[in-house]
């Protein structure tokens, strides 16, 4: 039986996800405690009434005391996206690798992910998020003190809805089209308020299905000539499903002391199949073989928060998290019409956390925050591989890897306003990490400690504080990710027999429990001008000084453990230092505000654009191209949005740009990325107040992504991968 049917972790969903909004949305004329008339109860204790203003992204971003950009629920629903990996890869100075996200081109290692300010989970599916769990999403470019500091590049900060303070019943229906089939989506939010106590219930589930065409072409050569030469054209076909849940309940004591409770599941399934055709066109070479890949993941993420105000000047805030996760996988890779090789993998994580933090306003200039963060995290893996029915590795086979890391974090942060002008954050935090691998009989421990200073300063140019001006120097680090720490060998799909050597390019992999974090010394200055229609300017600068560097290296090892011929082998290891600089420019506003001189001031259409420039070096690596793993030299992205006087429609687009370029890897291999390129599309229809339909178009005119491995000997290995255009549709009520 097929993995995929037999785990069965989510289940059809579709029928039982739209009975349970009906049941929800029917509850909503219900008031506890009203009166029928639609007045309170005779005797009813009248509620207290707050009167709030509602921030625009751009205003949260100009009142903050450190740099930051804000993203809120317009950005959000924009292009009617079914997971926060596609409204990431939109935003200025965002790039994906996979779905990791990447700020400033460096690698995903150097971007923190922050759910409700709190790290997120490794491996957390970003493009199995749905944005209608969102509230808004948060990026900083450099580090304070309250949160971690491993931000080497900035912090994306997603924060998840909160309970509301009036009821709310939203409903959206969407329905996909990529590849063969329609995929179909769901989202219901159910939210109520009953006196002090408030809870907030969003789910949804969606589908995804696509196809990508592929070409690899590889090549190894001897001092004399050509040894192999192959081609492949494959297409690959991958499907899935998934739930999200993210209830929030909301307990208001008193008017000094909350009591907040939110959780979040996710939970799916997923299926890959690669169909190759090749092409042998010199010697023997080794080939991929059609695979079939199937899975499923789980995670349950809990935290229970108290705030309690003890007066206007005193605040104290306590949290305690606990979260799992578990995912399985089983990849079935066939040739010659038999199975030949099968991996079968099991992995689980837990983590509990801890945290509390106290605040005081001092001398009404000083806001003086306290606080500690705690983390202890296990994860153990377990993978058994089979060729042709025979262990790959016996002597791995049924072996749990395991790896738990210990967070310990003390910080005092001082935001302080040294005059209406002049404003200053600093901050001293220290995190100790320490760190235990378990595999092959052998237990490896790892202590590392940082200290991160921190300083931030911002100077308003006018008392409105529409012009600023921002500088900060900030210490931060980059930890190994748990997994990198699990020395944990796994043999390259294309020669899988032991007994035999590999090729330098089709390198086996291991971790490295010896790995220490990588650390940052940063520079960022930054002009910022708030224009009166809402709209900006902002150009900025930044450096970085990163000391061992990490970095993948290749070796040709004789390992008794786990092979009985020399293998090369790629493994993680304290490489070298070095540094990145780059120039940020970003504008956004009405076009009439803008370019006055190009378009009528009423005119409603709204632009825009960013263009960054990067340039980095690793000491130990020659020039040129010696820059830092995958940083591409400059990207550039440019939007816009109409919104039409005579009908109830707003279109708009977005095109962001990546061109082609070289990263030196080592001293004998290189990679020549290709460009990238995205053209994305959509239409918004108000069919009544409280009804609208959403029309997108995703990766239109797409473009290959492909990249060139090239090693000195010269063996090379060209890869390019081709995704189908997208097209979403949705219907946003409010019940």
């Amino acid at each position: 039986m097929k993995l995929f049917e037999s785990l069965a972790p989510v289940p059809r969903w579709p029928a039982c996800f739209f009975c349970f909004c009906i049941c929800l949305a029917s509850a909503q004329a219900q008031d506890a405690g009203a009166n029928p008339e639609g007045g309170p109860a005779p005797g009813a204790k009248l509620d207290r009434v707050e009167i709030s203003t509602r921030q625009t992204d751009t205003e949260l971003r100009r009142r903050a005391s450190t740099a930051k950009q804000v993203y809120g629920r317009e950005e959000l629903d924009k292009f009617g996206d079914t997971n926060v990996a596609d409204v990431l890869q939109r935003l200025p100075g965002v790039s994906m690798q996979g779905n990791a996200p990447r700020l400033r081109g460096l690698g995903a290692g150097y971007t923190q992910i922050l759910i409700n300010g709190d790290p997120a989970p490794p491996g957390f599916a970003l493009d199995q998020l749905d944005p209608a769990l969102v509230e808004r999403i948060e990026v900083s470019k450099g580090p304070t003190a309250t949160q971690s500091a491993q931000a080497v590049a900035g912090t994306i900060n997603i924060i998840l809805k909160d309970a509301p303070k009036r009821s709310q019943r939203d409903l959206r229906l969407g329905s996909a089209y990529r590849f063969e089939k329609p995929t179909f989506s769901g989202t219901f939010t159910f939210g109520e308020k009953w006196g002090d106590l408030s809870v907030l219930v969003p789910v949804s589930a969606f589908q995804w299905r696509g196809q990508i065409d592929s070409e690899i072409h590889r090549q190894t050569f001897t001092g004399i000539g050509i040894t192999t030469d192959a081609v492949q054209k494959g297409d690959n076909r991958y499907l899935g499903q998934s739930i999200n849940l993210g209830p929030v309940l909301t307990w208001r004591i008193s008017d000094d002391e909350t009591l907040n409770w939110q959780s979040f599941v996710q939970s799916g399934a997923w299926n890959n199949t690669t169909r190759y055709s090749s092409q042998v066109l010199a010697g023997s070479p080794a080939l991929d073989g059609d695979s079939s890949n199937e899975g499923v993941w789980e995670l349950v993420r809990s935290r229970l928060q108290w705030v309690n105000n003890f007066s206007a000047d005193e605040r104290i805030e306590l949290k305690a998290g606990i979260q799992a996760s578990r995912g399985r996988f089983d990849n079935q890779i066939q040739g010659a019409g038999a199975l030949q090789q099968r991996t079968l993998g099991d992995n689980r994580e837990a983590s509990l956390t801890q945290a509390g933090n106290y605040t005081r306003l001092i001398n009404q200039a000083h806001s003086l925050a306290l606080g500690w963060d705690l983390e202890l995290r296990q994860r153990e893996e377990k993978r058994d591989a089979s060729v042709q029915g025979v262990a790959l590795i016996s002597s791995l086979q049924g072996q749990a890897f395991s790896a738990q890391v210990q967070k310990t974090a003390l910080f005092v942060q001082d935001e302080w306003q040294l005059s209406p002008q002049w404003s200053a954050t600093l901050g001293l935090r220290h995190e100790n990490i320490a760190t235990q691998s378990t595999g092959l009989d052998v237990e490896l421990r790892n202590t590392s400690a940082v200290l991160t200073p921190m300083l931030h300063l911002a100077y308003k140019l006018n008392a409105s504080g529409k012009d600023l001006i921002r500088a900060s120097l900030t210490r931060s680090y980059k930890a190994p990710d748990i997994n990198a720490l699990l020395a944990r060998p796994t043999p390259n799909g294309l020669y899988p027999d032991l007994s035999q050597s590999n090729t330098v390019l089709a390198a086996d992999s291991m971790g490295n429990p010896a790995l220490r974090p990588e650390l940052a010394t940063g520079l960022d200055m930054a002009y910022e001008k708030y224009l009166a229609s809402g709209g900006l300017f902002s150009v900025g600068i930044f450096y970085r000084e990163i000391s061992d560097l990490v970095r993948g290296v290749t070796s040709l090892q004789t390992n008794p453990d786990y092979a009985t011929a020399p293998r090369w082998v790629s493994q993680a290891r304290n490489f070298s230092s070095g540094r990145a600089a780059g120039l940020e420019l970003e504008l956004k506003g009405r076009a009439g505000e803008l370019l006055p001189a190009l378009f009528d001031t009423k005119l409603p259409l709204s632009l825009r654009a960013a263009l960054n420039f990067y340039r980095s070096e690793v000491d130990t690596l020659p020039g040129p191209d010696n820059r830092l793993d995958g940083q591409q030299p400059w990207s550039g992205s440019f939007g816009m949005d109409y919104r039409f006087n005579t009908l109830p429609l707003t279109m708009g687009g977005n095109f962001a740009f990546t061109p082609d370029f070289v990263t030196r890897q080592s001293l004998s291999q290189t990679l020549d990325q290709g460009r990238s390129r995205s053209i994305d599309m959509f239409a918004r229809w108000i069919v009544r107040e409280n009804v609208s339909m959403r029309l997108a178009l995703s990766n239109i005119a797409p473009l290959a992504n492909e990249s060139l491995s090239s090693n000195s000997n010269g063996a090379s290995v060209y890869t390019s991968r081709l995704a189908r255009t997208g097209i979403n549709f949705n219907t946003e009520i409010k019940l």
